[in-house]
């Protein structure tokens, strides 16, 4: 009898955009209470320094706002509003509803335009308060962010995100001690690194991957990939046995 693979975990996407304004408190907390494996979300500094929950290096797609989140104040920026009425959650918040939770933590450096001052320390410093049931999982597009993040904690799991390929993924993650890599789509012949792939909400896409249970998806529904993930790596425990 071959071994039994890993089950894919499938991350709802900035918490569940299919349903709730992405990146909302009320996404999270819906996530959390519909048994989601795995969150992932984007983390900014306001113009005073505190670590919010946005995506978009503006606030004009998800608010009722306009400009560059980095102009506004924290008390500036509660004055605008997502989609849901809600305010722009700050980390904490968010950090508050996923302390001791048994889900897995995906948290996004957006610093791939805008490079916002120390803020790896500001963030690292804030997780070490909290007693998370799981290892936060960072990760960024911008290689300089997870070297710095590497200098203050090199204890802690970083992972390189892609938007295109890469010669020799392997390579890249041993030499700059990444816990792993998160492309647009599957790397192909690279079964022995950690792969966690976004944003998958095709079903025929996210079939295939499940069929060679990568280490994780991030999806805009993700109870609908559960549903599919379990369809189909349960045939092939079935298989297995």
């Amino acid at each position: 009898m071959s071994a039994i693979k890993n089950k894919t975990i499938v991350f709802g996407h900035r918490g569940y955009p299919a349903k709730f304004a992405e990146n909302s408190l009320a996404g999270f907390r819906n996530a959390i209470e519909h048994g989601v494996e795995g969150v992932e979300f984007d983390v900014q500094l306001t113009k005073d320094g505190v670590p919010v929950v946005m995506h978009d290096e503006r606030v004009d797609r998800t608010t009722d706002g306009k400009g560059y989140l980095k102009d506004f104040t924290l008390k500036q920026l509660r004055q605008v509003h997502l989609a849901n009425g809600e305010p722009v959650p700050e980390l904490r918040e968010l950090f508050d509803l996923l302390n001791g939770k048994d889900i897995l933590i995906n948290l996004e450096f957006k610093t791939g335009i805008i490079h916002y001052p120390e803020i790896e320390k500001t963030v690292l410093s804030l997780a070490k308060q909290y007693q998370f049931a799981h290892p936060l999982i960072y990760s960024s597009f911008d290689y300089v962010t997870l070297k710095n993040c590497q200098e203050i904690d090199p204890n802690q799991a970083y992972c390189y995100l892609l938007d295109q390929g890469v010669t020799n993924a392997a390579k890249l993650i041993k030499e700059n001690h990444f816990a792993g890599i998160h492309p647009s789509e599957l790397l192909a012949s690279q079964e022995t690194i950690t792969q966690r792939i976004w944003t998958v909400d095709d079903p025929v896409v996210a079939k295939r991957y499940f069929q060679e249970h990568v280490a994780g998806i991030f999806t805009n529904n993700f109870p609908l990939m559960v549903k599919l993930r379990d369809q189909v790596q349960g045939a092939d425990k079935l298989a297995e046995n």
